[in-house]
């Protein structure tokens, strides 16, 4: 299965929307570039398939602080590093997203027929997100004041390739709990690069999404957290982080595709109790389980919370013979508020 193409940025609207207000012009700039994106992606074509099943190929362009993609090649797969450290985050974060799936998952490129992975970096002027277009990822360097470069934390750069392993695979619906499980996918599968890459256990790991993110002197530590959902940041411009950890506290609302980026943080939680219960790397057991879910062309497109849920379980007892890992998976979810039974 492979869905349309979706723009899927780090950064929620709702955030942008309240800085806009606030009158920070980057955050109005950037909101007025998102939707321009949106609208273009609807006749964007598919990414050519131009690398070797097995073999990683990267592309790096320099978008040059313009609005135009995907600007000057500056770094090509086996090149050394540049003296722009921008170019170098994105390609050491898609070579850390890349090594995930292939040496963990087995998987070649996000595709698994062998995409080459594009980036694009210093998009626009102060521009605050980074974003997967269906076709190659795109950072900006973020305006200084609140948001810092988004090529500087790997687990954005897992987050947004990751929903091209969803587009590619069970192409969850961008919209209500289907896009929320879009956006958690995206979550569990950025933090497992992150913890890859770091070699950490599940207890080691420090399960936010976009930890660095943030400028100095803003009050938050990230953008989300998948241990305590709700507190990654509180700060006069950015407000609270609305993310609930439990279905009594889902939010119903027609903003953000329905919420897609605050509801999110109920599947985040889950999984992140599973991986702490089974314990050791986080990317093993639970990362599996959800990627058999994710990749078992059984999940519809508009599945729900229910229905990723009983997918995790049945991925647990086809792939482990133990019933307490399966039983720890439905207890992870029952924790949450959500029964796969």
């Amino acid at each position: 299965m492979t869905a349309e193409p979706t723009l899927c940025a780090i950064v929620p609207p709702y955030v942008l929307d309240r800085l806009a207000e606030d009158g920070h012009e980057p955050a109005a700039r950037s909101l007025a570039l998102d939707a321009a994106h949106r609208a273009a992606r609807l006749t964007a074509a598919l990414p050519d398939r131009t690398a070797a099943a097995d073999r990683l190929e990267r592309v790096i362009s320099d978008a040059g602080h313009r609005e135009r993609l995907p600007g000057r090649t500056v770094r090509r797969e086996g090149d050394g590093a540049v003296p722009d450290q921008s170019v170098n985050h994105a390609y050491d974060g898609l070579g850390a997203t890349w090594t995930l799936f292939s040496a963990v998952y087995g998987r070649h490129s996000i595709d698994d027929q062998g995409l080459r992975l594009d980036a694009s970096v210093h998009y626009g002027q102060d521009y605050d997100n980074a974003f997967w277009d269906g076709r190659r990822m795109v950072f900006g360097d973020g305006d200084g004041e609140v948001f810092g470069d988004f090529t500087a934390c790997i687990d954005v750069i897992g987050h947004e390739l990751a929903h091209g392993v969803t587009q590619f695979t069970a192409g969850l619906e961008y919209r209500d709990q289907p896009g929320a499980l879009n956006e958690s996918v995206s979550d569990v599968f950025g933090s497992l690069v992150k913890q890859y890459a770091l070699v950490q256990d599940a207890t080691e790991a420090d399960w936010l999404i976009g930890a660095g993110l943030l400028a100095p002197g803003v009050q938050g530590t990230a953008l989300r957290s998948m241990k305590e959902p709700g507190t990654a940041y509180d700060d006069p411009r950015l407000g609270k982080d609305p993310q609930p950890a439990h279905m009594r506290d889902y939010v119903r609302t027609g903003q953000d595709n329905g919420g897609v980026h605050i509801n999110s943080g109920i599947p985040n939680h889950a999984f992140y109790l599973l991986a702490t219960a089974l314990g050791g790397h986080s990317w093993e057991r639970a990362g599996r389980i959800w990627y058999d879910a994710l990749t078992g062309r059984r999940l519809p497109a508009d599945a729900d919370f229910t229905a990723f849920a009983r997918a995790t379980v049945a991925a647990a007892r086809a792939r482990y013979p133990e019933p307490e890992i399966a039983d720890t998976v439905t207890a992870s979810w029952a924790k949450v508020g959500i029964s796969p039974t």
